[in-house]
């Protein structure tokens, strides 16, 4: 009897050894890939069917992208492309605007700046720029910070236009008690080249665009902003710099503290902004222009850990952690008759076809 005994437990002991081992095999984690930083066209990529997507949800999202004026569209997992299509005339090489979604390239210099000890985002402004730099009486031009200006509740007036020269920077509440969307964000730039001694673009292409092989990208004057241009793959350099918390193949561009803060909900007023990031997942939400508060998520088909740089015309960068994805958008508006700023229908019709990829 006693041997019977000891013969059941020797075979359950090694039953359940050899259950344990066929369920939990040990396959390590595959590694975040960062393409070369000299800019090159060399890249790794994952098909669909390495990842165990859908095969057949790629068609719908092609034409869905082409029917909505695309230009270019990339997706990265782990640093790696699964998707990268152009249409309509656009190729790899060719440069497009970002518009707004460039405002989360401010937001990371001036954290650069902010790591070289050279600015401080809880300063006002006018420590930096003096005093006039808008039309505000004096006292509240005093209590716009850096930070406000990263944050949209500067409180100035968001309804003249995109010109920020100072006459056209007019006080309409105290500096964060109103959020609103807002160019005078662009002051950041010039706060970063005061304080470094350098114009915004050497110092920008210095400390980031030449350090993650952002080749060839530029800054544009139009209509009195600085515009960033580049091609859809050195959006993505970006996108995948954010993905890592400002982290760049082992080299610490930005520290990760101001990342976390930057992709965090950065004031009271609007759930769904950081410093210049939309945010999803939130419960309420602001839009440019409307002093309004909505209810709900910002993008619901989205993750709701993501995070956005959207630009006028539907220029977009989403950056989902939880998936390790990145993805891009660069074309025209996607839908010609409701030009849109930032956010539209078309960030969930979007997701609507990329989530068919994968769930």
């Amino acid at each position: 009897m006693k041997n019977y005994i000891t013969l059941v437990l020797l075979a359950i002991f090694t039953f359940g050894c050899s259950s344990d081992e066929s369920t939990t095999p040990n396959t390590p984690e595959e590694q975040m890939y960062f393409p070369p930083s000299d800019g090159s066209s060399t890249w790794e990529t994952k098909s669909i069917s390495a990842l165990g997507w859908n095969q057949s949800a790629v068609q719908p999202l092609l034409t869905f992208l082409e029917e909505k004026h695309t230009k270019s569209f990339i997706i990265l997992v782990n640093g790696r492309i699964v998707m990268e299509n152009y249409f309509n005339g656009h190729s790899a090489t060719t440069p497009w605007y970002w518009a707004s979604a460039g405002k989360t390239l401010t937001t990371t210099v001036t954290g650069i700046a902010q790591q070289e000890g050279l600015i401080n985002i809880n300063n006002k402004v006018s420590d930096y720029l003096g005093t006039g730099w808008t039309s505000a009486p004096l006292a509240k031009e005093n209590l716009i910070t850096c930070k406000n200006l990263l944050s949209m509740n500067s409180g100035l007036n968001d309804a003249l236009g995109d010109d920020v020269s100072p006459a056209n920077l007019q006080y309409v509440a105290d500096a964060g008690t109103r959020w609103a969307y807002h160019n005078v964000y662009v002051k950041l730039q010039d706060v970063v080249a005061q304080a470094s001694g350098q114009t915004w673009s050497n110092y920008f292409n210095t400390k980031l665009r030449d350090k993650i092989g952002m080749t060839g990208g530029s800054w544009v004057e139009l209509d009195g902003l600085s515009v960033y241009w580049s091609t859809a793959r050195n959006m993505a350099r970006f996108g995948l710099l954010s993905l890592n918390k400002g982290k760049w193949d082992g080299t610490q561009i930005v520290n990760e503290a101001f990342y976390n803060s930057a992709t965090t909900t950065s004031q009271d007023l609007n759930q769904a902004y950081g410093y210049l990031w939309w945010l999803n997942g939130k419960t309420t939400y602001r839009l440019p222009g409307l002093q309004f508060q909505f209810n709900g998520t910002l993008i619901p088909n989205g993750p709701s850990d993501m995070y956005c740089a959207l630009g006028k015309n539907d220029q977009k960068i989403y950056v989902i952690p939880s998936k390790k994805m990145v993805i891009i958008r660069m074309g025209e508006v996607s839908d010609p008759a409701n030009p849109t700023f930032a956010l539209s229908g078309f960030d969930n019709d979007l997701w609507g076809k990329i989530s068919d990829l994968y769930e």
